[in-house]
Order: structure tokens, then sequence, then C-alpha cells
């Protein structure tokens, strides 16, 4: 799955960037330093927006192309911002077996996004992932930390009702 810049504007707050700040001169302008730098800018602001990765990569003295490599390349790091609702749809061989693919067509579908994108309302987010460790319970998605298994296409407009 290729990960997509978000499409919501960035807007950081005087305090956001005075971390993000602190962080990059903590690394005082060692390149090797660029995960722990991109990781702690993912905690100050959810995710990675094109803003954030463009001062990283001129603090650390680095090509923004290699912050957006690493970015892309982790799983861990975010280019869109997480909705108050993270949904994660597992596409793992059970999961996807017993039909996940049908449940994440059908949340797009109803949440009017794609996959690795979030709502405009920053309502909902939806992720596709490869395990939450829930075989036995396939096909399986989480809701931030709720777990519902043994899903089916047609369950999904009641789970999501539940959080709006």
């Amino acid at each position: 799955m290729v990960k997509k810049l978000s499409k919501l504007p960035f807007n950081d707050t005087p305090e956001q960037a005075a971390k993000l700040d602190a962080a990059i001169a903590a690394a005082a302008g060692d390149p090797n330093m660029l995960m722990s730098v991109m990781q702690e800018a993912q905690e100050i602001y959810g995710y990675l927006p094109y803003a954030v990765q463009c001062k990283i990569a001129e603090g650390l003295g680095v090509p923004v192309e290699k912050v957006y490599g690493v970015a892309t390349f982790y799983a861990q790091f975010a280019l869109s911002p997480k909705g108050k609702y993270n949904i994660s749809v597992c596409l793992g061989t059970a999961c996807y077996v017993k039909g996940s693919q049908q449940v994440l067509d059908k949340l797009c579908e109803e949440l009017k996004i794609e996959a690795g994108e979030c709502t405009d309302d920053a309502k909902f987010s939806l992720e596709a992932c490869r395990c939450v460790g829930a075989c036995g319970l396939a096909p399986v998605m989480m809701v931030n930390d709720d777990v519902y298994g043994r899903l089916t296409p047609d369950m999904i407009k009641d789970i999501v009702a539940k959080y709006e």
C-alpha cells in the first residue's frame, strides 16, 4: 500500500513548533539522528506533514527526499493525520481469506475515504494492516482499542454509527 500525503491543510501551534525546534536542536545537525527526530515529530503532531518533513531535513542537513523515504519505508510513520477514531482492518492471510477486503471496501464506501486517509471532519481515519493478532476472529478490525471480529460488510454501517 502506498502512503499518501494528507489532503488536509497543516496548521501547527507555536507550542508544537517550539517542541520540534528543540528536537532538531538536540540532534545538533547530526543526520544519524534522523529517525529519532522523526519519531519525536510524530509524537508532537500525530503524523509527519510535508512542512515538518522539510523542517527536519533542513535542520539535519539531509535532503527532504531522504526524510520522505524513511517516512514511507517504516510503518510507524504516518503522512496523514489520524482521526478521533482510527479504524484498522486486518488484511493478514487469515482475515483476507475470510473476506476482510470486502469489509475494507465497505468502510471506504461508508466513510467516503480510502485506506490511509482521514475524513474531512477528522472523526475517522482508516488503515489497512497486516495482523492484529486475533486470527481466530477473522476477519477483524479495530476502532482505536475496540476489536470487532467475524465481520461481514453488512455489519459495518452499525459499527460506524456507534462512533458518530
